[in-house]
């Protein structure tokens, strides 16, 4: 399996294919793993795998396979951190990124971190605030949970993290100025339930009307041209 250690940290990853490297940031939450891309409804693995580099990875202590401390300081940047620090483990200096769920706010937190490295970027399911805020912090806390039990941190220190990554509002990682002005090319495949509220991915798109908009994507029936418009869409901006 491999493995990057970094500071205390381990992250898993897997690759898939060669070409264009394209960073994956999976679905789950604060259980985001590569697992859930192969339950999703279109697991961009295997979709892209034939034209591209395709890097998925666990985030730290979203399983056994990726641990790290957690401290009262932990954000969105320190997840965006160990992601630029993979990426130069890897020696790539510029990829496209897709995230799911949670993964689409860490596409935006890269690319407001790092535009320079960030060729596009894909954002299925986009979370946000939108009536939800008690199901973000009941989610956390149900991960959290475990590594309280395990001692990895306090209570306190959960709470405070919790904040950082929940306690604002519209994507949580960054603001609608940044949407606003961002010159990244992406693409939005639109949310619709209570995590991935339809209206989030609607203000996106509305907020830069350069970013485009797949709205069906998730029935069989649809799937595999929702596959084919982002592979397209990844091709058109590989460079």
């Amino acid at each position: 399996m491999p493995t990057f250690e970094r500071n205390g940290v381990s992250l898993y990853y897997e690759e898939f294919g060669s070409g264009f490297p394209i960073l994956l940031f999976a679905p789950g939450g604060m259980r985001s793993a590569v697992d859930f891309w192969h339950r999703s409804p279109f697991d961009p693995t295997k979709e892209f795998a034939a034209d591209f580099r395709v890097i998925a990875m666990d985030q730290r202590n979203a399983t056994p396979r990726s641990r790290g401390p957690v401290s009262a300081t932990d954000g969105w940047m320190t997840y965006t951190n160990d992601h630029l620090a993979l990426l130069d483990h890897l020696k790539i200096d510029r990829c496209h990124v897709m995230g799911g769920c949670i993964g689409s706010s860490y596409c935006l937190s890269i690319a407001q971190a790092a535009p320079n490295r960030i060729i596009s970027a894909v954002l299925q399911n986009p979370i946000g605030l939108h009536e939800n805020r008690s199901a973000f912090r009941e989610m956390f806390d149900g991960w959290a949970l475990e590594l309280r039990e395990a001692g990895v941190a306090d209570d306190a220190t959960f709470k405070t993290f919790r904040e950082s990554m929940y306690g604002s509002d519209f994507v949580f990682s960054v603001s609608r100025d940044f949407l606003r002005s961002c010159t990244i090319p992406m693409v939005v495949l639109r949310g619709d339930d209570l995590y991935h509220p339809g209206p989030i991915s609607d203000e996106i798109v509305q907020l830069n009307p350069k970013i485009g908009m797949i709205r069906s994507w998730k029935a069989p029936d649809v799937a595999p041209t929702a596959a084919k418009q982002v592979r397209e869409f990844l091709k058109q901006h590989s460079r």
